[in-house]
């Protein structure tokens, strides 16, 4: 379009050279608007198209930069919401970090209450069991005590009835025995 339009200008300014006898609007351009590296035209037919895409890119670009803007805006809160939260999360990893020592020295604490707590519990339940062996180890010696005593006795009076026979037939003999023997009929009736 802009090589018509340049095309035009040129036909334009050699018709009004042959009309005027030269001069005229192609002297003006090319001392001025022809100058060899500034060449206007050029810069002209960058502001049409610059222009030509402007208005045809407007609505979707605007549209796309609203949308990419309103993007960014809600990712730059949500970062920022985000880094709250983890600075929340860090003061308080910060502080269960500087508890840490108070929480190990209660437990450690708690611990060794605990051990000396179960010791003791440990100490009297032996000492529980002490009293209780001690008890039964004494009862169990009293018993075996009697039953050895009352053996005792019983295997004293069986050798002392065993002796007392011994000495008894050793004196007594047959004509002895018989007068025994006849001294107990007559003390239970004689014999009818």
């Amino acid at each position: 379009m802009l090589a018509f339009v340049y095309s035009l200008v040129l036909f334009a300014a050699a018709s009004g050279e042959h009309a005027e006898g030269g001069g005229g609007y192609m002297e003006f351009y090319n001392t001025w608007l022809n100058y060899p590296g500034f060449e206007a035209w050029k810069f002209i037919n960058l502001a049409i198209f610059t222009a030509f895409i402007v208005y045809v890119a407007k609505k979707p670009l605007s549209e796309a930069f609203k949308t990419k803007r309103d993007a960014i805006r809600a990712d730059l809160i949500k970062a920022e919401e985000e880094k709250k939260a983890a600075l929340a999360r860090f003061t308080s990893a910060e502080a269960k970090l500087a508890s840490l020592d108070n929480e190990r020295q209660l437990i450690l604490n708690k611990a060794k209450a605990e051990a000396d707590a179960e010791a003791q519990r440990i100490a009297e339940a032996a000492s529980s069991e002490i009293g209780k062996l001690q008890d039964q180890t004494s009862g169990e010696i009293t018993r075996l005590t009697q039953l050895a005593n009352l053996e005792l006795k019983r295997f004293s009076a069986e050798e002392s009835i065993r002796l007392a026979e011994q000495k008894l037939r050793s004196k007594i003999d047959a004509n002895a025995d018989s007068n025994l023997v006849k001294s107990g009929i007559q003390a239970i009736g004689g014999l009818n």
